[in-house]
């Protein structure tokens, strides 16, 4: 059976993307007014103070929970021709406590490119596990764009050996051949290291204001200093399918052709397989019969 982490998919809408800039406006102006007259002071941990005579939040309160000024936010939802950044856009729909799909209809409204919220980033589409079991025991993996492992089969997990074992939160294939043990059934890391770093760093422009992913590189650098010169590098690089050859403890070495499959159209998720390279390789795994 495969491990999924997180099976919610999440679709991101892009309805309003043609429409022209003042009609935009106007309905940014109207999906704000009423996102927040949906939402009560007690809501946001604000207390009630005297009587209001509108229902929700005032765009006052708004703006000082978003951490903006209130004559911009007032402009923004008088549909005024501004210019809103996309952290402070993140700002109000956090505030205004957006779903996904709302969100992604705000950024769109204001004519920013729709971000993959994070829910969506960890999505495994439907029949991605289904796919994952239908190729035991060869490797294969669902993973994110942050490459956090989503999700994987029995041979992606005896491959690597601890998949199982490691805590949600180091189940991430960067984090574990520069911090964990990873590298020691890989004998051509050497070659490949700095092309995953780069990879990482050409995803990383996407979400150069995600938390997640600014605590990963934190955590990267600080801990391993190989990491660290090789992101000071600046180097970009889009992934590409390799032949890849590991040195596993029982079954000695094994060659495998890594192929990857991007599952949702934003180019987030992506399916790793490893097809047996030789027929040495295969007949290892099929004799294991995991």
């Amino acid at each position: 059976m495969s491990t999924v982490l997180e099976p919610v998919a999440v679709g991101l809408s892009d309805e309003v993307a043609t429409l022209p800039g003042a009609i935009r406006r106007r309905e940014l102006a109207a999906f704000l007014r009423s996102r927040r007259e949906r939402l009560t002071p007690h809501q946001v941990g604000l207390p009630i103070t005297g009587r209001r005579r509108t229902p929700g939040l005032r765009r006052e309160e708004v703006a000082q929970l978003a951490g903006v000024g209130v004559t911009w936010y007032t402009w923004l939802e008088q549909g005024r021709d501004i210019r809103p950044s996309e952290q402070v856009l993140g700002a109000v729909a956090r505030t205004l406590e957006l779903d996904p799909y709302e969100s992604a209809h705000l950024f769109t409204l204001a004519g920013l490119p729709a971000r993959p919220s994070q829910r969506d980033c960890n999505a495994v589409p439907p029949g991605a596990a289904a796919l994952l079991d239908k190729i035991d025991p060869w490797p294969a993996l669902v993973a994110n764009a942050r490459t956090d492992i989503l999700a994987y089969n029995r041979g992606y997990n005896w491959l690597f050996g601890d998949v199982d074992e490691l805590p949600f939160e180091d189940r991430n294939t960067t984090l574990q051949c520069f911090v964990g043990s990873w590298p020691q059934r890989m004998p051509d890391w050497s070659t490949h290291k700095a092309r995953s770093v780069a990879q990482l760093r050409a995803a990383m422009a996407d979400h150069m204001s995600d938390p997640s992913w600014k605590a990963l590189i934190k955590r990267l650098r600080k801990e391993s200093a190989e990491f660290d010169v090789l992101w000071n590098q600046h180097d970009v690089t889009a992934p590409r399918n390799l032949t890849k050859r590991f040195l596993h403890p029982d079954a000695g070495l094994l060659q495998f052709h890594t192929t990857y499959l991007w599952l949702t159209p934003s180019a987030e998720i992506r399916f790793a397989s490893y097809t047996p390279a030789d027929a040495e390789t295969a007949d290892k795994l099929a004799a294991l019969r995991l």
